[in-house]
């Protein structure tokens, strides 16, 4: 009888882990994946676990039976499967929140879905001391058995951690992980329930697989976010993935759907954005007979390809080398933005790692790997920023897209404090009618008079590009001043989110927020 036990408790804690991942998940793809968020859901499951031993202790004693004890992971388990039927209109209601930054729609999404998880993880909870209860038959060995049981709870929570993560969430998307979890542990607890009380008892709960599938088929169908003109969704490991296509343009946005990863239109090249700003770095350089001549370009956070297009057309000749670590975006800007580019080289790493590994040198290195408004912390460091410079040829710049919320620029100012450590020029750019900055910073001294000589000098040439000169005409005319405020960023101590969590929150209680539709 035992050994069911065992297994009982090795799936509710695989269980318990697998829930919490995809619970993280879930809410990443509406509210972003900050530590803030990450730490509401640990934080919260803790508490839920905790009770539930709390509880599970109790009821052990008053009710000591193995069929208690199944019975109770049959429920636990269809209540993990109704989770995502449950927070689905929660959660789409929160990503029409989220677009229009209605703030107490938004608290109270969240808070309705946390609590969703309460029941289910306080039951996954009682399992290991109910085992216990029911394991020991005498005082000697309980510290033995005791110890097996937690042993095999935590073995099974390990194989909880990356279940969802590199399999099924990749393979069956968020909510039908939840489906499948909920059958991973409904399984060995039903034939538990059979095997150690009878077959007569378990077929009783037979309806549970049922009503799981039937609700699940139903319920599930569709789009998991409601908005005009999706012609994709999926799911990778690392980000939910959305394009839609308006008049004719194809947008990429990435989990919370805030901000624009990649654009893409067949006949138009310029979308007086960010993108073609990362045209405008090597002629912060003085003029000279090659001043237009790019070897190599790095771009960190390729997403579909837009800014490795822009740059084919400006720089034919150019070799590009883009980053990216999720290789479903990658997928996606092939079969969606006509990322084939026979001048591009596709990493699949982690920008600041793929650099490092890279053996080339670059003309122009961008970072747009920023997921606004959450980002990366170990890409705003004074030490990335001194592994960029060590990477850039003697006429090599690097560009870097950062998010600010209207005069609130303490992003800015600090990420430009941290570069102006290691860089000795660093200039600061406005994208019209955008929430967005670029920030210049070239290996060696140079002047922003450099910028507008080379493009009056380009402005009298037969060759010149539209695309490039209407880059050049926006980093001129939105120059800004260099900040005197910021903190400068290490690895040792990168504060970033605390940052953007004050812009935020400053935004939320602030009356701005409708100005920004």
């Amino acid at each position: 009888m035992r050994r069911y036990l065992y297994v009982g408790v090795f799936f509710a804690g695989c269980a318990s882990l697998a829930v919490e991942l995809t619970a993280s998940r879930l809410l990443g793809n509406y509210f972003g994946s900050s530590n803030l968020v990450w730490a509401t859901i640990i934080g919260l499951v803790l508490i839920y676990l905790s009770v539930g031993y709390t509880i599970g202790g109790k009821w052990a004693d008053r009710s000591p039976k193995f069929e208690t004890f199944f019975t109770i992971l049959l429920w636990s388990s269809l209540l993990i499967g109704m989770i995502p039927l449950a927070s689905r209109p929660v959660l789409r209601a929160a990503s029409h929140a989220f677009d229009e930054l209605r703030v107490a729609e938004l608290i109270g999404s969240f808070v309705s879905v946390l609590l969703l998880f309460s029941i289910p993880v306080t039951l996954l909870g009682t399992a290991s001391p109910f085992a216990i209860r029911l394991a020991i038959d005498e005082k000697e060995s309980s510290g033995k058995i005791a110890g097996r049981i937690y042993t095999l709870s935590t073995l099974g929570s390990f194989i909880g951690t990356f279940l969802p993560v590199l399999v099924l969430i990749p393979i069956l998307g968020t909510y039908r992980t939840f489906v499948a979890i909920s059958l991973l542990l409904m399984l060995p607890a039903w034939f538990g329930l059979g095997f150690t009380v009878n077959f007569k008892s378990a077929i009783r709960y037979l309806w549970m697989p049922v009503i799981l599938l039937i609700t699940s088929g139903i319920g599930l169908r569709g789009l998991d976010k409601i908005a005009d003109h999706t012609i994709y969704e999926g799911e990778s490991a690392y980000n939910y993935i959305q394009v839609q296509e308006i008049d004719g343009y194809r947008i990429l946005r990435l989990n919370e759907g805030q901000g624009i990863h990649s654009i893409y239109h067949p006949q138009i090249k310029d979308y007086n954005g960010p993108w073609e700003q990362v045209l405008v770095s090597p002629f912060f350089y003085p003029p000279s007979e090659n001043f237009i001549s790019v070897d190599r370009i790095a771009i960190l956070g390729l997403a579909a390809g837009t800014s490795a297009q822009q740059a084919s057309i400006v720089f034919p000749d150019a070799k590009i080398d883009g980053y990216e670590i999720d290789p479903e975006i990658v997928k996606v800007g092939y079969d969606l933005f006509d990322l084939d580019n026979k001048n591009l080289t596709v990493f699949i790493k982690d920008a600041r790692s793929g650099l490092n590994q890279s053996n080339f040198s670059y003309d122009i290195i961008s970072v747009d790997a920023y997921k606004p408004p959450y980002i990366p912390w170990h890409l705003t460091t004074r030490e990335f920023f001194l592994e960029i410079k060590n990477k850039l040829t003697e006429k090599g710049t690097l560009v870097i897209n950062v998010a600010r919320i209207f005069d609130d620029r303490r992003l800015v100012d600090s990420l430009y404090q941290t570069i102006r450590t290691e860089f000795p020029s660093v200039y600061i750019v406005d994208i019209p009618n955008s929430l967005n900055s670029m920030i210049f910073a070239t290996k060696n001294p140079t002047l922003f008079e450099n910028l507008i000589q080379n493009y009056i000098i380009l402005e009298d040439s037969s060759t010149k590009i539209p695309l490039l000169m209407h880059s050049l005409e926006i980093a001129i005319l939105n120059q800004q001043p260099a900040p005197n405020t910021g903190i400068v960023l290490t690895d040792d101590h990168a504060p970033t989110e605390q940052i953007i969590n004050s812009m935020v929150f400053d935004l939320f209680f602030s009356n701005q927020i409708g100005e920004l539709h």
